[in-house]
């Protein structure tokens, strides 16, 4: 098993490129299954998710075509089953977004129950009621969700709280339902919006989409398209606290800053300078960090993946900050790793309290989540010696070569196989 090596004390300089995002592939990928034509998708990041959702399309009968320079064909031309299995579901939790592409196309769908990061329970109840609303007959039972409708028929949808994948499944299955579907309280992500960009463009009629109002109006088919994926924000994000927590000044290039506000704006209040352009960002380090408050909350607000590496750059922040983690319930599980390299982080619950700057050492540690992850590498560009990062699949799960771009930067990285 592959562990990340990192020895800290060297600032970062130097431009970096960011990759397609993966939370915004994937339900992409799962959108191909709604047309009987190629899709072809650019921009899309050569990570471990990638991988597994590809397995699990040509488990249900599509054929997937990697090309070089981040590049998929994905032709779904006649699918041979209707159930993405647990052995590949079972790693990653994106996996039940075939649901609702394949109740609108086959009139069925078995999907195991999703794993992934052990970060919460993040149930997908409010799936299953959208689709029962859609007229769905649903039932879970062995460890599976199994789901019959002759046609899906248009509704209005009404999330009790917001839900990313629940507002990306029912919009690809109110795609090829009849009539008009009408979803409230939708999530507001960029990734939404880049779903329905391909959707439209695969002939899907959608209104509204990055509003918490979004109207589709279902059509009998969706043709083949060509589409790009929008840059990965949570990436952009993870190089901005990596230069704010080693010190340097580095250019990060072909990002949104417009789907970074909520980061960009804690950023500089805690000292960082940003200088933002129309697809990149020069950041700077501050001499002195200020430790500063923040709470998780669905977009534009200050992601939940961004927490745990706010939390690295928080150890070396001067004062005493909070953090407050309002979408998942588990997600300080790198609060004992922090406090093994000599951090002063104390949570309760959904909030962690942070006292530095606190000299941060060299350690051996585990990574337990994706994000946990590129938090202790982060925590590692910071401390004195040698780290050493543990099960870095997690990482790879998400971030394209990782170590190989902070080595770009001039951080003393490499992964030890």
């Amino acid at each position: 098993m592959d562990r990340i090596r990192v020895l800290g004390g060297r600032p970062l300089e130097g431009t970096v490129r960011i990759s397609g995002a993966k939370n915004a592939s994937l339900p992409d990928m799962c959108a191909t299954l709604l047309a009987d034509e190629p899709v072809v998708l650019h921009n899309i990041p050569e990570v471990r998710d990638i991988c597994t959702m590809a397995r699990v399309l040509e488990a249900l009968g599509a054929a997937v075509d990697f090309r070089v320079g981040g590049t998929i064909e994905i032709h779904a031309r006649t699918l041979r089953s209707i159930e993405a299995p647990y052995d590949l579901v079972k790693t990653m939790r994106a996996s039940v977004l075939v649901l609702g592409p394949l109740l609108a196309r086959e009139g069925r769908a078995r999907v195991s129950l999703p794993g992934g990061c052990a970060i919460g329970a993040r149930p997908i109840n409010l799936h299953l009621q959208a689709l029962s609303k859609l007229g769905a007959e649903v039932d879970v039972q062995h460890g599976y969700v199994e789901a019959i409708a002759k046609r899906l028929q248009g509704a209005n949808v009404m999330f009790d709280t917001v839900t990313v994948t629940g507002t990306e499944n029912v919009i690809m299955a109110a795609c090829r339902a009849q009539g008009e579907t009408v979803i409230e309280n939708a999530a507001c992500e960029p990734e939404i919006v880049d779903l329905c960009d391909l959707l439209r463009a695969m002939g899907g009629e959608i209104d509204g989409a990055g509003t918490p109002r979004i109207r589709i109006r279902g059509v009998d088919r969706l043709h083949g398209a060509t589409h790009a994926v929008m840059p990965d924000r949570i990436e952009t994000g993870t190089y901005l606290a990596a230069c704010a927590v080693a010190g340097g000044e580095i250019e990060i290039y072909a990002c949104r800053p417009d789907h970074l506000r909520g980061v960009l704006d804690k950023l500089r209040e805690t000292g960082v300078r940003i200088e933002e352009g129309p697809d990149n960002l020069r950041v700077r380090a501050p001499r002195v960090i200020r430790a500063t408050d923040v709470t998780t909350s669905p977009f534009p607000g200050f992601p939940t993946d961004m927490q745990a590496q706010y939390m690295a750059l928080m150890t070396q922040a001067s004062g005493t900050c909070t953090i407050t983690e309002t979408i998942f319930e588990n997600r300080f599980m790198h609060v004992a790793e922090l406090r093994r390299m000599g951090a002063d982080v104390r949570a309760d619950g959904r909030t962690a309290l942070i006292v530095g700057p606190t000299p941060l050492s060299g350690a051996q540690l585990m990574a337990t989540d994706l994000r946990a992850s590129a938090c202790l590498v982060l925590a590692g560009l910071a401390a004195s010696g040698e780290t050493i990062v543990e099960r870095v699949y997690h990482l790879d799960r998400g971030y394209y070569r990782i170590d190989e771009k902070l080595r770009g930067l001039g951080a003393d990285i490499e992964r030890l196989k």
